[in-house]
């Protein structure tokens, strides 16, 4: 599939009076969300909020204790560990707040690695990986192990990993928060813009206000409960408008700033 995809506004993830608590802590209480196809949600709220527990049920990691979770009208709390580790390999895609990479794999088979584990021969999983680093601006960095590139380099690898699978939603938790702020903007402007052009949905955890304004919507929590904010992509129009030319892909190697 081409590295950019047709983007639909269908709703593709969605929780409906989710509960969860850890003993006597209450995380959340009875809490509603969805997200459409080609949409970004922030999340944001205060240490203990409840917004890491909603990331993790929504992304099947945990289950909630009431409620359900639905990925494209299906049921994602009621399927068994098996299920939902197969569900979060194959239709969903993660960034972590240190990327997570392999340090003894180069950076081409990092982004190739979910491809592999699912079965996908190496050589096919890494051709595909490699059409992603043109578009992130990580042209000649192929080779490279994460000890080798730079803090939004490895950023970048860990956002090809989470596409090179062509999920249907991305979940980043507190994604920029080992970057500096300029880097950190530039790799939230690059996953905001390109999950949008995949039509991908695209949920993120942060506590930065900075980085919830590349989201078309915020959703704030406190004390196991939500607040919406509808909001437009505020800085879309002084992002990624601003330094991405039409006919080149994101992050394209002529921009100096990419090599941080």
């Amino acid at each position: 599939m081409s590295p950019y995809r047709t983007t639909t506004a269908s709703p593709v993830l969605a929780g409906t009076g989710l509960r969860k608590s850890y003993g006597l802590t209450r995380a959340l209480a009875g809490v509603d969300v969805s997200v459409s196809a080609g949409e970004s949600l922030a999340i944001m709220g205060p240490s203990g909020s409840g917004k890491s527990t909603l990331l993790h049920c929504l992304a099947g990691i945990e289950r909630p204790d009431e409620g359900q979770v639905l990925l494209a009208g299906e049921r994602v709390d009621q399927l068994g560990e098996p299920e939902r580790s197969e569900l979060r390999r194959t239709r969903f895609g993660f960034v972590f707040q240190s990327g997570q990479l392999l340090p003894e794999l180069p950076a081409d088979e990092n982004v190739a690695l979910p491809l592999m584990l699912g079965g996908v021969p190496r050589r096919q999983a890494v051709r595909k990986a490699r059409e992603w680093f043109p578009v992130l601006g990580l042209s000649g960095k192929e080779e490279r192990r994460p000890g080798e590139l730079s803090g939004g380099q490895a950023q970048r690898v860990a956002i090809a990993r989470a596409l090179v699978g062509d999920p249907q939603v991305i979940f980043a938790d507190e994604p920029t928060g080992a970057l500096d702020q300029t880097t950190g903007m530039e790799v939230m402007g690059l996953l905001a813009d390109i999950t949008h052009r995949q039509g991908a949905a695209l949920v993120v955890v942060t506590h930065d206000e900075n980085v919830a304004h590349w989201c078309d919507r915020t959703v704030r929590v406190r004390d196991g409960r939500l607040t919406e904010d509808d909001r437009t992509r505020a800085a879309e129009a002084a992002g990624v408008a601003a330094w991405h030319t039409p006919g080149q892909p994101v992050g394209h190697d002529a921009d100096a700033r990419y090599d941080r």
